[in-house]
């Protein structure tokens, strides 16, 4: 199945931006502004599968955003180690993809320009752009999902490593010999500040009555986390606790990446992000406790992301136009 090229035509081509995560994809279009207009979501088959599977998944939420519209290009904002060069992913902890040519791939499949980059990074990109993250010229920025992205914005261009893999926060060890972390390690800061680690929290501390209870119908196997942000908007004892618990694990690590970084803001994205406040005052207070010379250094605000959950399509249709504009101009 392929998608309907630029090409000419009285209509202006859309732009679609896909964040890619461990358990759902989101396909968007998204307007010069940052806008999000169209959205189609799809759940992501798991990290053991084909990487046909997941790619059909993502073909099936690019294809009815399209809705048989000429497509410019398409941005993928990937969970998952990207190369400097935008074109492969060399490892994803939570999806399939181990050094596939995804780039190449989804453009030989899809018939229009794909560009690619990490998810954090593109979230980094949308939030410096239209965001919360705008006129600052250094910036943490961190998206809570399944795990935990990251992305490092210094003298107010994106900082990408000699692999282009850096910010991967997630994967730096809190814990010495803790919890099994998806990407072979142990007691990775995720495996105690994500979504993953907040349904745990939830489930472990779950009473046998209350919203949360409910909700799961008295299976704790069955608890989510859009069950967990409902409950302890409701008051749910547990769920509060669970909120608390993984803010508190945000604001330790936030600081210690504030004394390495001494950004001007910290931004924090995600599906977690959409509980607002219930995660992010724990997490200030927090890092206001744990960050060294707290009392003698102005401490960065900490900000929901202002796309919240939707800022990885934002900043991956802010790719593809960067992209495009790039492969237009005339060559020296």
């Amino acid at each position: 199945m392929t998608l309907t090229p630029a090409g000419s035509g009285a209509l202006r081509p859309v732009v679609i931006g896909v964040d890619v995560g461990g358990t759902k994809v989101m396909a968007a279009e998204v307007a010069i502004d940052g806008t999000v207009t169209r959205v189609a979501r799809r759940a992501t088959p798991g990290r053991r599968v084909d990487v046909a599977l997941l790619e059909d998944a993502l073909s099936e939420a690019v294809l009815e955003v399209a809705d048989g519209r000429r497509v410019a290009g398409v941005g993928l904002a990937a969970a998952g180690f990207v190369d400097a060069a935008g074109e492969r992913v060399a490892f994803a902890p939570h999806l399939p993809w181990r050094g596939h040519q995804v780039r190449a791939r989804l453009t030989d499949r899809w018939g229009v320009p794909v560009f690619l980059d990490n998810d954090a990074n593109c979230a980094a990109r949308a939030e410096s752009a239209h965001g919360s993250a705008l006129g600052a010229a250094d910036a943490l920025v961190l998206t809570l999902g399944t795990g935990i992205g990251g992305a490092l914005v210094v003298g107010g261009a994106l900082h990408r490593g000699r692999n282009g893999m850096a910010g991967e926060f997630g994967h730096t060890r809190v814990v010495p010999d803790g919890r099994d972390c998806e990407c072979g390690g142990h007691g990775c800061w995720e495996q105690y500040c994500s979504g993953n680690a907040l349904v745990r929290a939830a489930r472990a501390a779950m009473a046998a009555d209350g919203p949360l209870a409910s909700a799961c119908a008295g299976d704790p196997a069955a608890v989510t986390g859009p069950m967990v942000t409902d409950a302890a908007h409701a008051g749910d004892p547990a769920a509060l606790a669970a909120y608390a618990e993984v803010g508190e694990w945000l604001g330790i690590g936030a600081a210690n990446l504030v004394a390495c970084f001494d950004p001007s803001v910290v931004v924090v994205g995600g599906g977690v992000s959409a509980a607002g406040d219930l995660l992010l005052e724990p997490a200030r207070a927090a890092l206001g406790r744990s960050l060294v010379g707290a009392p003698h250094r102005v401490v960065p605000p900490l900000l929901r992301a202002r796309y919240g959950p939707e800022a990885g399509v934002v900043g991956a249709a802010d790719l593809v136009r960067e992209g495009l504009g790039r492969h237009a101009r005339p060559r020296a």
